[in-house]
């Protein structure tokens, strides 16, 4: 009797771990666990794991090649664009732009459409003494808005050809900035923005034929205009509906 309880033990013993081994055969790879699927590539060699990116995804190839492909098109044309904010590298491509247009045809005129908020104040003066130094006239366009140094860009075109589209915004008001440090420091950066400021506003008045205490007291604070209201300030010279119109425009000059 003992020996049958014994080999009895022995049996069910046996087949536990008969049991055990045939469940440890599952190879441990395939099991789902929740940490498996965050779980991030770490090497030996980068220590740190990747960054994923949360923000959307890149723009398609085939449509940033498209794009240069329209930019391209109207550069052709004689038509550059200010679209965004006013800094260095958007003032570089302009200038540049407009050199070379200068360099092929000096006598036909360049059409720039603005779509600006306004930006730095330095990179915007590089493209307003550039469109003084070339020789064909730059005629400027409002779409959208014409904000801040955008706003000066577009009255800056040359006289008698200043447009802007029905529905535009244009806005004009005195520099800003900051300075921080010691009390020497943040004196020098203010006299810096009140030579930017007297600079702009002499332009302004020289453009718009409005005289200096308006243009001061107009753009202490953000002084906003419709297309009619910048007509009537002396910034733009007439609104066009159609594209059509001003290329007619340009047409008539040039056979003239």
């Amino acid at each position: 009797m003992s020996q049958l309880v014994f080999q009895s033990k022995c049996s069910g013993a046996a087949s536990a771990r008969a049991t055990r081994s045939r469940r440890a055969t599952v190879p441990r790879a395939q099991l789902w666990t929740p940490s498996s699927e965050v779980k991030l590539a770490v090497s030996s060699r980068n220590p740190h794991p990747p960054v994923i990116c949360q923000g959307p995804p890149p723009p398609n190839p085939l449509v940033i090649e498209r794009f240069q492909g329209v930019v391209s098109q109207l550069f052709q044309q004689r038509i550059v664009r200010l679209g965004g904010a006013v800094d260095d590298d958007m003032a570089n491509l302009l200038v540049a732009q407009l050199l070379y247009l200068d360099s092929v045809d000096p006598k036909r005129d360049i059409t720039m459409y603005v779509n600006s908020p306004g930006g730095s104040v330095t990179a915007g003066m590089a493209v307003f003494d550039t469109m003084r130094h070339i020789r064909p006239d730059v005629s400027t366009c409002c779409i959208g808005m014409a904000a801040s140094m955008g706003a000066f860009i577009l009255a800056s075109g040359q006289q008698g050809k200043r447009y802007s589209l029905p529905n535009s915004r244009i806005m004009i008001h005195q520099p800003l900035g900051g300075a921080q440090g010691q009390a020497t420091d943040i004196e020098i950066q203010a006299n810096e923005i009140l030579h930017h400021k007297l600079t702009l506003n002499g332009y302004l008045a020289q453009f718009s034929g409005q005289s200096m205490e308006t243009i001061t007291k107009d753009t202490d604070r953000d002084f906003f205009m419709s297309p009619q209201e910048a007509i009537e300030y002396g910034l733009i010279d007439a609104i066009i509906a159609k594209p059509q119109l001003l290329q007619s425009r340009e047409v008539a000059q040039l056979e003239a």
